[in-house]
């Protein structure tokens, strides 16, 4: 934490997010820094390689950078309603944002339910829909919400495009 925030140029940070609940293999930043995905990069068949590390003591490391004043606020990204739930019976510290897949194709209604009752603020990523995952063989431009008929009728109705309109959708 203490690279990262040298790295900034900052005493501390705002936020600072569980990107996914899956722990994955410590790398030394003296090995690779960041150390991305992938473990060893550099071995026969690279990938992500698992720890045993429950979110629980995760989540408690984090708390203790709020303690120390590393960081302000904590949160989770690409969770559900189970694991908050979990979080919330044992954090001292409650989780302060969720950011989720956000768009007309992905509304998460419960979840944002669940997070506006408990008081977690929601944020949403790949708002325009899939097309974040293009590059990444898992969507083609086709899944895009931006090339619904009805969401280019309302953005021709409007004189906006139809990103403009998704975006005002989240909004």
């Amino acid at each position: 934490m203490k690279r990262s925030l040298s790295d900034l140029g900052v005493e501390y940070l705002d936020l600072y997010l569980i990107h996914f609940p899956i722990a994955l293999k410590y790398v030394d930043p003296d090995t690779r820094y960041p150390p991305e995905w992938i473990h060893d990069p550099s071995s026969a068949e690279p990938r992500m390689e698992e720890d045993n590390v429950s979110m629980r003591e995760t989540w408690q490391a984090m708390e203790q950078l709020v303690k120390e004043g590393l960081v302000r606020n904590i949160g989770f990204c690409n969770v559900g309603v189970g694991h908050l739930r979990d979080c919330l019976t044992y954090c001292s510290v409650k989780p302060t944002v969720l950011q989720v897949e956000l768009h007309p194709y992905n509304t998460q209604e419960k979840l944002l339910r669940f997070c506006r009752d408990k008081g977690i603020a929601v944020t949403g990523f790949s708002n325009l829909g899939a097309g974040s995952y293009v590059e990444l063989g898992m969507a083609t431009q086709h899944d895009s919400c931006l090339e619904e008929q009805v969401v280019k009728d309302i953005a021709n109705k409007h004189g906006r495009t139809p990103a403009q309109i998704v975006l005002r959708w989240g909004v």
